[in-house]
């Protein structure tokens, strides 16, 4: 009844079977030939054509030489994906024939494969002119990526070099940065899932990522950021303000079909942050299902990738100054477990402490563990307290083994690595002083002593010159209240050696001198993308604003013109920009440094006058 109730499929051919058009074409008769690609290249082409067209190709792949590459590369053009599950499962198994006769066309093969990691892009014309280009967000694209995967898989199976060819086809199809946010989601998705069946590829296309995130977050200082969600946040309530009593309007979610686009509150206003916000969002959802099984932490999947992402940090974030966000997926990691933790920490320390590595990736790691160590919640004191006592011991022999030599004097160039430590001490103790001398006021108390920071603050290198100013105002703030050091004097020495820089320009001499000789920054500044900020914030240690007995208690008038309702503004200021250097009054000392150029959730700059 069947086979009597169903029509029989209707396939058109021409010029014989598959073998004997291969073979005239070999003789030189190229018409059934020609014929052939013809029909192949049909954009109406049926389900059955595709179908019974593959079954012959498998059975001829001997004959597809390198001298039928023409031919292959129409085949590999055939619109399979979204077909019926028929042409699917026959294209598969073709691929496979194909790659396993002829390795010849691997390359050709991998680059359709990887062409299909994005949307496919839809264009619509109107007399002559394109009215509308944007990806095609069809229903079916999940599993169209899906069945892609089991295609690189077929090929992968039958080839063991796949891995080595695939990687720099990886790399070339990598979308622009400008390439719609959507575009690049899928790819690093896609890119996600191969390291699940491709292991082999996973540090190098970790590192692919990285390099291209970088990228988007280094074009976007924070200072844009900020600006941009201001002026939008200035539009929207323009605009709120005009319809106000004509529409009530719900604007949370926006509908389109079907479908639930991110809430515009949740958008990022610049169009840079908003694809770097959705790719970090991705690479924390793949860190977190990684090292997750069944919803419990795997330890030796865990260190495994933590390996990678330690050998990726080495070679891109610690040689890339002032990145702000990338460098969190460190921070993120970490959080899974205090070992790993601890096992950064280690490895930051010994980059600090090798005369080998280059002096400016010594000071970089200095300004990781001091980040790290103050902004990370999940850090206990106990291992703050260890770290603390490898650092300060390290400066104490550092200072030892100068009052030998004859570069005993105040030079970044000499001594940079020993003044980043410094800084990283110095912030430390800022953010967690109260940890420190919590419970045990004396026990506290006794164990800052013995880090003896008056010989450190009076040594003849004189850190509190070189570092911050927002630091040192605050370390000498804290130090003086509990009598462990009085900085004051120096501070007061170090102004009065100040030497201003003069520039000329159009509007005059402009008298300035630099506040960050360091060029330092703190990589662990608060992290602003809406989306991705939702995995770092209840790890994140926010700078809590003094309390009025705080601000009485450390005699610190709040400068003007800093705002006492942010939420976190440490080393926030009004610094105009010009890479650290900020124009100073005679016998002032009002520090405006951004770090880099921002610093949404730092300690307020303020200006602890000297005691009388």
């Amino acid at each position: 009844d069947e086979f009597i109730s169903s029509p029989p499929k209707k396939t058109v051919r021409f010029g014989g079977t598959l073998t004997e058009i291969l073979l005239k074409y070999e003789k030189g008769d190229t018409t059934d030939f020609e014929l052939l690609k013809h029909q192949l290249s049909d954009p109406d082409i049926k389900d059955a054509q595709i179908i019974n067209w593959l079954r012959e190709f498998r059975t001829s792949v001997a004959y597809l030489t390198k001298e039928l590459e023409q031919l292959v590369s129409v085949l590999l053009k055939l619109p399979w994906l979204r077909r019926s599950r028929e042409v699917v499962e026959e294209y598969l198994g073709f691929l496979g024939n194909l790659v396993s006769a002829q390795t010849v066309h691997l390359r050709p093969c991998l680059r359709m494969i990887v062409s299909q990691f994005v949307p496919p892009r839809i264009t619509i014309r109107e007399d002559d002119v394109d009215i509308s280009d944007s990806d095609d967000d069809d229903e079916n694209l999940s599993e169209n990526f899906s069945t892609c995967h089991r295609a690189l898989q077929t090929v992968a199976r039958y080839v063991p070099s796949t891995p080595q060819f695939l990687m720099p086809i990886l790399v070339e199809f990598f979308p622009f940065i400008n390439k719609s946010e959507r575009t690049l989601e899928c790819y690093v998705h896609n890119l996600l899932r191969v390291t699940v069946y491709l292991p082999t590829l996973r540090l190098q296309i970790l590192e692919l990522i990285v390099e291209k995130l970088l990228k988007l977050d280094v074009s976007t200082p924070q200072q844009d950021i900020e600006d941009a969600e201001e002026a939008a946040n200035n539009s929207d309530s323009e605009e709120k303000s005009a319809e106000e009593g004509l529409f009530d309007m719900e604007e949370d979610e926006e509908r389109k079909g079907d479908k639930v686009v991110s809430p515009r509150s949740e958008r990022m206003a610049h169009p840079l942050a908003e694809r770097l916000d959705i790719l970090m969002t991705i690479l924390f959802s793949y860190i977190k299902d990684v090292c997750h099984v069944d919803g419990k932490l795997n330890i030796n999947n865990t260190k495994d990738l933590y390996r990678d992402l330690v050998s990726v940090f080495d070679k891109l974030i610690l040689p890339t100054h002032a990145s702000c966000h990338v460098q969190y997926f460190m921070f993120y990691i970490c959080s899974f477990k205090l070992g790993l933790a601890e096992a950064f920490l280690d490895h930051l320390w010994k980059k600090i402490q090798d005369p080998n590595n280059p002096s400016v990736i010594r000071q970089t790691a200095g300004s990781y563990i001091g980040s790290f160590l103050a902004r990370a919640k999940f850090i206990p004191v106990l291992t703050v307290k260890a770290c603390l006592d490898l650092l300060v011991n390290w400066m104490h022999k550092y200072i030892d083994n100068q009052d030998t030599g004859a570069n005993v004097y105040c030079d970044v160039a000499l001594h940079g690595p020993f003044y980043s430590t410094c800084q990283a001490v110095f912030y430390t103790l800022i953010f967690r002083h109260k940890q420190l001398l919590d419970g045990n006021l004396r026990k506290g108390l006794s164990y800052l002593q013995s880090l003896n920071f008056e010989r450190i603050v009076m040594c003849q290198l004189n850190p509190l010159k070189i570092c911050i100013p927002s630091v040192v105002n605050l370390f000498a703030a804290i130090t003086r209240k509990y009598q462990l050091v009085f900085c004051y004097t120096i501070i007061e020495s170090n102004n009065r050696q100040f030497i201003p820089v003069v520039r000329s320009g159009t509007g005059g001499d402009l008298v300035q001198t630099c506040t960050n000789p360091l060029d330092s920054f703190f990589p662990f500044d608060p992290y602003i993308l809406k989306r991705s900020k939702k995995t770092i914030d209840p790890l994140y240690q926010f700078w809590e604003e003094l309390s009025a007995e705080d601000l009485e208690n450390l005699k610190k008038p709040i400068k003007k013109g800093s705002s006492e309702d942010e939420d976190d503004d440490f080393l926030k200021g009004e610094t105009p920009q010009n890479d650290g250097v900020v124009g100073i009054a005679p016998n002032s000392y009002e520090s405006s440094t951004r770090s880099p150029v921002s610093s949404i959730g730092s300690p307020a700059d303020c200006y602890v006058p000297f005691p009388q």
